[in-house]
């Protein structure tokens, strides 16, 4: 049988760690096997002491210092043994019930990675805060126009690789910058793309959400990066 493995990067979230879990083992894996790793990217709220209490069904993992996302998939990559990656933030804007339409396009051999959309879905349009929604249109436009692709959502928290094309991939970027990087990355390695349409929740910064402009220019000076000079 194959596997899937569910990496959820995690700083801060014990108001819905025990929740996303539960939806994570509620979801439908398509026939998979999955694999759960949890990478606490030192948290300083309670999240570390949730963890700790969590049974063997996990894999649980530390960092010392708080380092980012893309520091956060990375260490949890070195220990994933799935078939396919799906990447899953500890929050609740994205919801495991849509695993179902990621992953069978990885199974079937039709897709090398797959990008659950949430500009696909017009329902969604609501659950946006506008300065976040004109920025990730902006970034994932900005990435088509010098990547020549027609990516609808670049910046989407959801997507699922088959597990050789992320695991040859040498991800640099420790925070947020991981989703462009990655972006880039795969259409250099040629890899088939496709998106699904997904639901989405967004929270604001009062609710706990990390990113920030700054991030947004870090985002862009990634995309220029990748595509002249790496």
């Amino acid at each position: 049988m194959k596997k899937v493995s569910i990496i959820v990067p995690i700083h801060n979230e014990k108001n819905t760690l025990l929740l996303i879990l539960e939806k994570i083992n509620q979801a439908n894996f398509s026939g998979l096997e999955k694999e759960i790793i949890l990478v606490d990217d030192a948290s300083c709220d309670g999240t570390k002491e949730i963890l700790e209490k969590l049974n063997d069904d996990y894999i649980i993992l530390f960092h010392g210092k708080n380092q980012g996302k893309g520091a956060a998939i990375r260490t949890a990559l070195k220990k994933a043994t799935g078939d396919f990656i799906v990447i899953q933030d500890a929050d609740l804007e994205y919801l495991p019930d849509d695993y179902d339409k990621l992953l069978p396009f990885l199974i079937n051999d039709e897709a090398d990675v797959v990008y659950g959309s949430r500009f696909i879905n017009p329902e969604n349009m609501k659950n946006f805060i506008l300065k976040n929604k004109i920025a990730n249109k902006f970034l994932t436009i900005l990435n088509n126009i010098l990547y020549g692709t027609r990516i609808t959502d670049m910046e989407t928290c959801y997507k699922a690789f088959k597990c050789g094309f992320i695991k040859n991939i040498e991800i640099k970027s420790d925070r947020f910058d991981f989703e462009p990087e990655i972006t880039a990355k795969m259409i250099k390695q040629k890899a088939r793309f496709k998106e699904v349409p997904i639901s989405y929740n967004g929270r604001g910064h009062n609710e706990g959400k990390k990113i920030n402009w700054k991030d947004g220019i870090q985002a862009i000076f990634t995309i220029l990066k990748y595509r002249f000079f790496d």
